[in-house]
């Protein structure tokens, strides 16, 4: 994005912000104005930060208390992510302005696990701990991963992301598996108009009310729901305002070595996606990021997925939706992110505000997610549109057999029923099976590139997910 044109359009209701040159990014914020930006930020990213732990939850069918505690444990992991990423520790933290949230990479592979008798919820917790300290082992060497992941694979691998979700958000729509009234007419015209009040704000609105848009529908979405009777504000009203994080509120982590495994690779996954997205900030802050800052910035998604893990809640990733903000905005300063990373935390502290997110009806949330999940899919498909298929046909083969892995899943979940239970946390993500296939498949046919090309391709790839 051309700096000047980032300076010429402020986000609303923040009121003057100092400039720099035509040419430069805003680096100097006045105080007045730091928390109407870090509301930006927050506001932006919410609804992304808590649907994971909402699929999560309900698919595991836990009870709404239960999802409540989720969320609040989401928010306020989520805090503390960012402001190790942004504020940094010693030797940790990229020291740039991103916000971090919940990975959509890692839901398919938690359900798995979570619905797997043998396994259960502290699974879950015990492989995201793994995660989270197999990331700070691995930091340093990600960038000479990086030419295993490029386009054709990353493309592919984000692409059955959001294939893979998008029968979540289709379920929500028709209010919910296990609904009795699943498909009722009342549920399809609420989500269908929660879908078009997301896309008449995406077309006709600009800068923050646009980026904002899915949240606007939500709330929109929850008031027309309220009007039917299908709000249940009961526990809204019993949750207390204030109340602690605790760790381990769902029990002692355990310990599967496939879990593990599983989300360690989940792990790399999102560390390619993170080093993309720094190396794409970096060029619109015009902040230099070398290799010892990468790895810092990567050892803050270890120990942010390791926070996670004790605190009942998921690995994380830069989100770049908020990337995007800063390019919008053109306000570099890692403060205002900062000042995010507070208002997430604290609004992890509040029960009754997650109690409110947990009310809110799947049918509502359904017309959301088919804008969310099918925008994971598109930008995939964007970046798989930058692959050279006419010259290289190999790489037809490789998306087509990865993406035919991907689905086996979902189209077929009885398909792997015969195969050792340990390996269905694995078996049952069609994610995983299509980055393990699609990384085979890359090697097999095309080689390993160079690590330029590969810090190149992460580049280009980051700036098309920022893109949307």
């Amino acid at each position: 994005m051309d700096d000047r044109a980032a300076n010429a359009a402020p986000a609303a209701g923040t009121g003057p912000v100092p400039l720099g040159p035509p040419t430069a990014p805003v680096t100097a914020v006045h105080p007045a104005a730091l928390g109407l930006l870090g509301l930006q930020h927050v506001l932006v990213m919410y609804a992304g930060a808590v649907a994971v732990p909402l699929i999560v939850g309900r698919a595991l069918k836990l009870s709404p208390e239960d999802i409540a505690i989720l969320v609040s444990a989401d928010l306020f992991a989520c805090g503390i992510a960012t402001l190790i990423q942004s504020w940094g520790l010693p030797g940790i933290g990229i020291r740039m302005p991103v916000m971090m949230g919940v990975t959509f990479a890692s839901v398919t592979p938690m359900i798995a696990m979570g619905t797997n008798p043998d396994l259960g919820l502290t699974t879950i917790y015990g492989s995201v701990i793994a995660a989270g300290l197999f990331g700070l082992a691995v930091a340093p060497l990600i960038g000479r991963l990086l030419p295993l992941f490029p386009p054709v694979v990353t493309g592919t691998i984000i692409l059955v992301i959001g294939i893979s979700l998008m029968r979540v958000g289709v379920n929500w729509a028709a209010g919910g598996l296990g609904n009795p009234n699943y498909g009722a007419p009342l549920y399809l015209a609420i989500s269908a108009f929660v879908l078009c009040v997301i896309l008449a704000i995406t077309r006709f609105a600009t800068g923050f009310l646009a980026s904002a848009s899915v949240l606007v529908g939500i709330v929109a979405g929850m008031v027309v729901a309220a009007m039917f009777g299908l709000v249940d504000m009961s526990k809204v009203a019993a949750a207390p305002w204030l109340d602690i994080v605790r760790p381990f509120h769902f029990g002692w982590p355990t310990f599967d070595l496939v879990s593990a495994i599983t989300l360690c690779i989940v792990m790399i996954v999102v560390m390619i996606e993170s080093t993309g997205m720094f190396l794409a900030l970096s060029e619109i802050t015009a902040d230099p990021v070398g290799e010892e800052r990468l790895t810092r910035g990567l050892r803050a998604d270890g120990l942010g997925t390791l926070v996670g893990g004790i605190f009942n809640t998921f690995p994380y990733t830069s989100f770049s939706q908020n990337i995007g903000l800063v390019g919008v905005t053109g306000v570099r300063s890692r403060l205002v992110t900062v000042v995010g990373g507070t208002i997430m935390l604290v609004l992890g502290l509040i029960p009754k505000l997650a109690a409110l997110v947990e009310a809110v009806p799947q049918c509502v949330l359904g017309g959301a997610g088919l804008v969310m999940f099918g925008m994971v899919g598109a930008t995939g498909a964007r970046i798989l549109g930058g692959v050279d298929f006419a010259g290289n046909r190999y790489n037809l083969f490789i998306v087509a057999v990865s993406v035919g892995f991907g689905m086996i899943p979902l189209v077929a979940p009885a398909f792997f029923k015969q195969m050792p239970h340990t390996l269905h946390p694995l078996l049952e993500s069609g994610i995983l099976l299509a980055a393990i296939a699609a990384v085979g498949l890359n090697l097999f046919f095309n080689g390993l590139g160079s690590a330029a090309e590969a810090r190149d391709a992460a580049l280009r790839q980051a700036k098309t997910a920022e893109a949307h």
